[in-house]
C-alpha cells in the first residue's frame, strides 16, 4: 500500500532514493524515511510526515554511499511516528529493511524473540521481521541465507527490500503478495513497489512474482524463490513515459487526469472497435473465448471504484448478451465460500491489478474451477499474470488516489465486451453498429463536458461547506451515484452517501432538508419520468438540488437549482458521461475546502493489505 525504493550501483544513492520517494507519494502514506550504506554503517533518518520534511533533514547529512532504500508508509501496525516509520533494523543495525504488507505471525515471532532476549523499539509487525532476520544471521553467518530462512517462516504479505552493512554489495528484494519490480541499468539496478520510481533511469524492468526474490549485486544479479530455486528472469519494457507521471500545467494530477479522458477512452477503445460489423474485437480473451461463447454466467469482482465499474458492467452485459451477471465485493467473495461452477466466467477489475482482495478473490475462483478473467490498467501486474486472459485499460499511468481515468477506461472495455458477447447471442448487427458509432462519439462528448469546467467550478464553490450530500441515481446510473459520492468522501472528507433513488422514501429521505444537497443523475431513458417524480419529492422538502441532464431538457431547470448538462448518447453509456460532472465537482469541492486532492488522508492508491 505504500512505497518501496532501492538503489545499488556506482553512483550516489540518496538523491535518488529521495527522488524516487516523490515519484511514489501518490501511492498515499504517513511517514517516509531512508538508509544509506557507506560500506562500513548504515544511516537512517525517519520522519512521520510528508517526504519534503525527511529530504529537507538529510539535505545537510553526511550520508555518502552508493548503496540505499527508501520507504513511505501506510500506517497498519501502529500510530504514524518518526519511531515507527520504515526503515527497521535488527538489534545491532546490521540488517536494515523496508517492507510493504503485512506480518501475519508477527506476534507469535515477538513473543519468541522475546523470550531470548531481544527487544523492540516500535509497535510494528515490520521490526520483528527485521530483528528475526537478524537473529538468524547471528545463527548462520550469511545474508542471503538468514532472509531466505525468515521468509519461509513468515505468514502473511510481503514487499521487501534489505540491505547489511556487512554485506555492502548486495540488495535483496523478495515478494508475496506486495509488488516489487526490477530495475535494471548498466552495472545498476533499482528497486521498487512501483514502474513509476524506476522509468526516470531505465525501461528494462523485471517483475518479481510471489514467493520469489532478487540477489542484486553491483556486477550483476539473480532470481530464485525463497525455497532457492533458481529463475531464469524475464525482463520487459516499460510502456510509458516519465511525462506521464508529471503534472504538466495542472495543479494536481487528479485535475490532469480528468482531462486527459477523451484521450485514455480513445485509447481504450482503439483497435477493438469494429464499426462496420457491430462487434468488437478483444484479443486478449481470444484464447478464451469458446468458454465465453458457453458461460452459464459472468461474476463480476472489484474493491471500490473497480466495483462501481463492475456494477455498471452488470447492466451493460445483462441487457446486450442476456447473460447472467452477478457482482460481487471482492473482499467479500473469498470468505463466504461462494457458489462457483466450472462454467462460471469471473472477471477481477483492478487498476493496480495488484489489490490483494481482488486477486485473493479469483484465486479462489480458480480453485473452484471458474475460468478467471482480468481487465487492469498495469502491464505485467499480478493479475494480469495470473488470470486465464484478460484484457488492458490503456489508460496510462494514474496518479491521483482517487481513480477517475481508469474508471471510464473500465467502463469503455465493459462496454467492449458487453458488445462482443451480445453479438455471439441474440444481438442484431444493426443494434451493434448503433452501440459501436455511439461509443466511438464519446471521447468527443467528454471533450464538450470539459469545456463547461468552469460553470461547474462555480456551483462547487457553493456547496464546499456542506457536511452531507446524497447522490441519486436509477438503473444503470445508480452505480454513477456511488461513485459520485465516493470521490467526494475521497477527497473533501464531506459525508455523501449514493442510493438507488427509489430507494430514498424507504429511509434516506428522513435526512432531507434545506442544508442537504442532493445530487441526481436524471438523463433521458426510459424511466426518466420516474426520476423526475424522485426529484420533485426532494424539492417539496426544500431540498438543494443539483441535477446531472441531457442537453435539451427543459424541465429540469424549473426543479432543480442548479443543471448540469451531457450530450446524449445511448443509455447504457450515460454513466460513462454522467460521471464526468461529478469527478469535477468533488475536486472543485476539494480544492475549495483546502484539501490534498492527490494524497488524500488514509487513503492508499493500490491496496495490498486486507
Amino acid at each position: 500500500m505504500c512505497g518501496i525504493i532501492g538503489y545499488i550501483g556506482h553512483r550516489p544513492a540518496l538523491p535518488i532514493v529521495l527522488e524516487g520517494l516523490r515519484n511514489l507519494e501518490y501511492r498515499g502514506y504517513d511517514s517516509a524515511g531512508i538508509a544509506i550504506c557507506d560500506g562500513s554503517r548504515i544511516r537512517i533518518a525517519k520522519r512521520a510526515g510528508k517526504v519534503a520534511s525527511l529530504a529537507a533533514e538529510v539535505e545537510h547529512l553526511p550520508m555518502p554511499g552508493t548503496l540505499g532504500i527508501g520507504h513511505t508508509r501506510w500506517a497498519t501496525h501502529g500510530e504514524p511516528t518518526d519511531t515507527n516509520a520504515h526503515p527497521h533494523s535488527d538489534a545491532s543495525s546490521r540488517i536494515v529493511l523496508i517492507h510493504n504488507g503485512i506480518i501475519e505471525n508477527y506476534a507469535i515471532l515477538k513473543t519468541k524473540l522475546e523470550r531470548l532476549g531481544y527487544s523492540f523499539r516500535s509497535e510494528t509487525d515490520t521490526e520483528v521481521l527485521a530483528v528475526f532476520i537478524g537473529m538468524l544471521y547471528d545463527e548462520l553467518g550469511d545474508f542471503e541465507l538468514a532472509v531466505r530462512t525468515a521468509l519461509q517462516e513468515v505468514e502473511g504479505t510481503f514487499g521487501l527490500a534489505i540491505i547489511s552493512s556487512n554485506d555492502p554489495d548486495c540488495l535483496i528484494a523478495a515478494r508475496r503478495g506486495s509488488p516489487i519490480v526490477l530495475g535494471i541499468g548498466d552495472d545498476e539496478y533499482i528497486v521498487a513497489s512501483d514502474a513509476s520510481a524506476i522509468v526516470a533511469h531505465t525501461r528494462r524492468v523485471v517483475y518479481l512474482r510471489d514467493d520469489e526474490m532478487a540477489i542484486l549485486r553491483r556486477n550483476g544479479y539473480v532470481t530464485k524463490t525463497i525455497s532457492d530455486e533458481y529463475i531464469a528472469p524475464e525482463i520487459h519494457e516499460l510502456d510509458f513515459e516519465l511525462e506521464q507521471i508529471q503534472r504538466g500545467n495542472f495543479p494536481h494530477f487528479m485535475l490532469k487526469e480528468i482531462f486527459e479522458q477523451p484521450g485514455t477512452f480513445r485509447d481504450s477503445i482503439r483497435g477493438r472497435l469494429l464499426l462496420a460489423e457491430g462487434n468488437a474485437k478483444l484479443g486478449g480473451l481470444a484464447s478464451v473465448a469458446d468458454k465465453l461463447r458457453s458461460a452459464r454466467r459472468i461474476i463480476l469482482t472489484g474493491c471500490g471504484t473497480s466495483w462501481h465499474s463492475a456494477l455498471v458492467g452488470e447492466y451493460i452485459i445483462e441487457q446486450l448478451a442476456r447473460l447472467p451477471v452477478e457482482v460481487e465485493y471482492a473482499s467479500e467473495l473469498r470468505y463466504r465460500n461462494p457458489i462457483i461452477y466450472p462454467d462460471d466466467i469471473v472477471i477481477g477489475i483492478s487498476q493496480s491489478g495488484e489489490t490483494i482482495d481482488t486477486l485473493a478473490a479469483l484465486r479462489e475462483a480458480k480453485l473452484k474451477g471458474a475460468t478467471i478473467l482480468g481487465i487492469v490498467n498495469v502491464v505485467g501486474s499480478t493479475i494480469a499474470r495470473e488470470t486465464d486472459a484478460g484484457v488492458y485499460l490503456h489508460a496510462g499511468p494514474e496518479v491521483g488516489v482517487a481513480s477517475t481515468k481508469a474508471f471510464t477506461s473500465q467502463l469503455a472495455v465493459l462496454a467492449l465486451l458487453g458488445l462482443y458477447l451480445g453479438r455471439q447471442r441474440d444481438l442484431s448487427a444493426s443494434e451493434g453498429q448503433h452501440l459501436a458509432r455511439e461509443l466511438d462519439a464519446i471521447p468527443t462528448h467528454i471533450t464538450k463536458i470539459l469545456e463547461a469546467a468552469a460553470d461547474i467550478e462555480r456551483i462547487a464553490v457553493e456547496y464546499a461547506d456542506a457536511t452531507n450530500f446524497l447522490y441519486l441515481g436509477r438503473g444503470v446510473n445508480f452505480p454513477v451515484a456511488l461513485e459520485g459520492a465516493l470521490k467526494l468522501k475521497e477527497i473533501s472528507y464531506i459525508h455523501a452517501e449514493g442510493y438507488p433513488a427509489a430507494e430514498m422514501k424507504h429511509g434516506p429521505i428522513a435526512l432531507i432538508d434545506a442544508n442537504m444537497p442532493v445530487v441526481f443523475i436524471a438523463t433521458r431513458d426510459d424511466i426518466y419520468d420516474k426520476i423526475v417524480s424522485n426529484i420533485q419529492e426532494v424539492r417539496a422538502r426544500r431540498g438543494r438540488i443539483i441535477a446531472i441532464a441531457t442537453e435539451g431538457d427543459d424541465r429540469l431547470p424549473a426543479l432543480a437549482d442548479h443543471v448540469i448538462y451531457v450530450p446524449p448518447t445511448h443509455p447504457l453509456l450515460t454513466p460513462i458521461l454522467a460521471v464526468i460532472p461529478l469527478q469535477l465537482l468533488a475536486y472543485y469541492i476539494a480544492v475549495a475546502r483546502g484539501c490534498d486532492v492527490d494524497k488524500p488522508r488514509n487513503l492508499a492508491k493500490s491496496v495490498t493489505v486486507e
